[in-house]
């Protein structure tokens, strides 16, 4: 059996991003979770789908609803709050002794 090689992302929940390709190109939202091994995001508000539920417990109606559908996350980009969309890059902290993410446009802290 192969070893699953593990992805690295520079992505983390609760960040703000923007979508640059698909339907939804141009919406930004918070990513809500992230499945690194399908590379996958889900992004509150977007890429809605409408799904047919069962009654249950917790869906007491059942019907059909709308949810938020996976995006790649090759098609987001986080956003700065100075200069908009941009790459992540890192800076080692001598303070914290931590690694920082920074925007590569300003350099501000993401």
């Amino acid at each position: 059996m192969q070893k699953m090689k593990k992805n690295k992302y520079k992505l983390k929940k609760n960040d703000q991003v923007k979508i640059i390709t698909g339907k939804n190109i141009d919406n930004t939202g918070k990513i809500l979770k992230i499945n690194k091994a399908n590379g996958t995001a889900i992004i509150e508000g977007q890429n809605m789908v409408k799904k047919a539920m069962r009654q249950n417990k917790q869906n007491q109606k059942g019907g059909i609803v709308e949810i938020e559908a996976p995006v790649k996350l090759s098609n987001i980009m986080i956003l700065c709050k100075k200069c908009g969309p941009t790459r992540i890059g890192f800076k080692n902290s001598d303070a914290q002794k931590k690694k920082l993410r920074i925007c590569k446009k300003c350099g501000e802290e993401l």
